[in-house]
């Protein structure tokens, strides 16, 4: 009898350990095609604990879980795996740990130096590859809900601006976005050609993208302040949170300060910090864990 007790005392802690361990988070990185870039395309997904254990059953196809995502653009120089070798994914796995987030999947894409836009002369259409190959592609393997409240779209720096264009251009494909130290720039185009002419390096990297001299067209087409004018009905619909240090090294809190006064007066609601810092991993990782607590009071609503 005691030696029954002992078995079944050992098969419950082994029950509850195999529980915990099938619980876990996880990372994949991977890679797809892509027909519009030409070239495969590298990306990493962060898994919530309950990703591997609500897999598809047979008899049970039609009762399937189905996870909001989230969208992670990194900044230039960096790639795929920003969030990971960061720092970043610990701090939102303690993040889960704490109870203080829900589940869902963080999808982060190599964006390489595209700003996450098509570029002015057409040989990088990272715009298209984004929306038309990509996120059909993720929420297929990842068995993502289809619908504009269970996406969100966040993103650092140069991901920081492709966050708020890409999320600010189509409110019907995303419920939230959000930035950090975007690099936004207020001033009109025919400004930074100067800086381009004197060969400041952050205009060169904007000349790759938007054309030497900036194309007009194309950057106010890309532009989140000319896009936030646009249709300031549309953002009303969408959760917007960004922030950026009072000291950042490009002067990328001037950008964040012009937006949020542009929000302000075109009545869009939205939350925006600016903090103590500049423009670096440090700073990054300060606020992380605040967006993405922002993004999880609307993603985790929509997978109850």
């Amino acid at each position: 009898m005691r030696f029954r007790r002992l078995a079944l005392t050992f098969l419950f802690f082994a029950i509850a350990f195999a529980s915990h361990a099938a619980a876990q988070s996880r990372a994949e990185c991977g890679s797809m095609p892509s027909r519009i870039l030409k070239h495969p395309v590298a990306y990493c997904a962060l898994l919530p604990p309950s990703f591997d254990s609500s897999g598809p059953k047979p008899e049970q196809e039609a009762q399937v879980r189905r996870f909001p995502v989230l969208y992670f653009l990194h900044g230039r120089g960096d790639n795929e795996q920003s969030l990971i070798n960061s720092g970043a994914w610990s701090l939102i796995e303690e993040l889960r740990r704490q109870g203080k987030i829900g589940e869902f999947v963080i999808v982060t894409p190599a964006g390489g130096n595209s700003f996450y836009v098509n570029s002015a002369n057409g040989k990088v259409r990272y715009s298209d590859f984004f929306l038309q190959e990509f996120m059909p592609f993720i929420e297929r393997k990842y068995r993502i809900e289809n619908s504009r409240n269970a996406r969100g779209i966040d993103g650092m720096s140069m991901g920081g601006y492709g966050a708020l264009r890409t999320g600010f251009a189509h409110p019907e494909l995303f419920g939230s976005v959000s930035a950090h130290s975007a690099a936004l720039l207020p001033e009109p185009s025919s400004a930074l050609n100067a800086a381009i002419r004197s060969g400041e390096p952050q205009a060169l990297m904007l000349a790759s993208v938007f054309g030497n001299p900036i194309d007009a067209a194309h950057w106010e087409k890309n532009n989140p302040f000319a896009l936030a004018k646009k249709d300031p009905a549309a953002l009303r619909r969408i959760h917007i949170y960004f922030d950026c240090g009072n000291h950042d090294d490009f002067g990328f809190d001037r950008g964040a300060s012009a937006l949020d006064q542009l929000l302000r007066k075109q009545s869009v609601p939205h939350e925006f910090h600016l903090y103590p810092g500049g423009h670096d991993i440090a700073y990054f990782l300060s606020h992380i864990a605040a967006s993405i607590q922002f993004h999880s009071r609307y993603l985790s609503a929509t997978s109850k």
